[in-house]
């Protein structure tokens, strides 16, 4: 499928500055932004996944945010439906339309044809009887062996999403990532992907930055009052980094400091699995995060153009 107005997608890991690339694009452009953070999709979780505040979004339009209560679960098959007919929607309309975000299989559900096989309860049932039995990271090994692609972009503590992956393989006898793209099987082909890199011990010292911004703001009474509106209820947002960590504390697993220290670790963890995952796709263009915005912009604009 294409289109005269542009589809853009600005990935990369996290702390990279991939929202402020974003922004600034869409205000050039005249465009507007469709979220493909997995976690910023979930109402009330504004610290500890760095959502953009409403006043710094410079006016312009976020689409696929703050559209689930943290008592329900997102998945990707409805990301996917979701997130491609606002893609048609602003396109149609004309409308130059940026997608950014750090979760690789969100971005890939846009743009590729990924299919999504129906659940089975009885298998379903016994691989969560299994987690319970064996823990999450004995769980989250098991799918490393059987698909180590899967096992890169789910992390161990998203347990749901683990537990879906070794579903699918049970139902399929196929790795999960068995049906991700090959060539030619892009829905938007005229789509443009920016990524943003940096190098890892300065990504490693923002990432410490952000999570002690993160403590100052306010995170810990994020989610206590994220727990009084359900966030224990479903899987996916009680197993998102800080958050899971911070419940942690709550139930007296850990002391405050060890849930900060254990965010920044498991943040770093997660950089490098963003790094690996988005490394594989040939079809993205690299920018410097070190860069400043305007030195961003202007590169990605020359990518554009190129296009």
């Amino acid at each position: 499928m294409s289109s005269s107005s542009p589809l853009i997608v600005i990935c990369g890991a996290t702390a990279t500055g991939k929202s402020d690339l974003a922004i600034a694009l869409a205000q050039k452009l005249g465009g507007e932004i469709i979220n493909a953070d997995s976690m910023q999709v979930y109402q009330g979780m504004d610290i500890g996944t760095a959502k953009v505040p409403l006043d710094e979004r410079g006016g312009i339009p976020h689409h696929l945010l703050d559209i689930y209560p943290v008592n329900q679960d997102m998945t990707v098959a409805r990301y996917q439906e979701l997130a491609r007919a606002k893609v048609d929607q602003l396109r149609a309309d004309g409308t130059p339309t940026i997608v950014v975000g750090g979760t690789g299989l969100y971005i890939k559900s846009i743009l590729d044809d990924l299919n999504f096989p129906d659940t089975d309860p009885d298998i379903r049932q016994k691989i969560t009887d299994e987690a319970e039995a064996i823990g999450n990271e004995a769980l989250h090994a098991k799918l490393a062996a059987l698909d180590p692609v899967a096992a890169l972009a789910i992390p161990f503590e998203n347990v749901r999403r683990v537990i879906r992956a070794l579903e699918v393989i049970e139902i399929t006898g196929q790795p999960y990532t068995t049906n991700l793209p090959r060539e030619g099987s892009t829905r938007y082909p005229d789509a443009i992907q920016i990524g943003l890199a940096m190098d890892r011990e300065d990504l490693g010292e923002r990432i410490n930055k952000r999570v002690d911004r993160m403590w100052e703001l306010g995170f810990v009474d994020e989610v206590e009052e994220l727990i009084n509106h359900g966030l224990l209820e479903a899987k996916t947002a009680q197993a998102a980094i800080g958050y899971a960590q911070i419940i942690a504390m709550k139930h007296g697993v850990m002391n405050e400091e060890e849930a900060r220290e254990d965010t920044k670790r498991a943040t770093r963890q997660y950089v490098r699995r963003q790094e690996t995952w988005f490394s594989r796709d040939a079809r993205i263009t690299w920018l410097s995060a070190h860069a400043s915005t305007p030195m961003r912009l202007d590169s990605a604009l020359a990518t554009i153009i190129q296009r």
